[in-house]
């Protein structure tokens, strides 16, 4: 399983960030570029993505692991 992916804010833009790393995966102008590239490495690593809001707090979380007892997902 590789890492969770955050995106968080960066400055007056997104960075997407591998859990854990200081240096930021990529660094795009909205948070919709940012959400879609961290999507695409979850989704690849089999990992978890985790958004954040403008405020710092977490937003949204997403699971493309393997799960053996997802839960139920209330957002989409």
């Amino acid at each position: 399983m590789g890492k969770n992916q955050w995106v968080v804010r960066h400055g007056d833009k997104w960075a997407v960030k591998g859990e854990g790393n200081k240096r930021a995966t990529k660094v795009t102008d909205t948070q919709k570029q940012a959400i879609n590239v961290a999507k695409g490495i979850a989704q690849n690593q089999k990992s978890e993505l985790i958004i954040q809001g403008r405020d710092g707090k977490i937003r949204s979380k997403d699971s493309y692991g393997n799960d053996p007892c997802p839960p139920k997902d209330k957002e989409h």
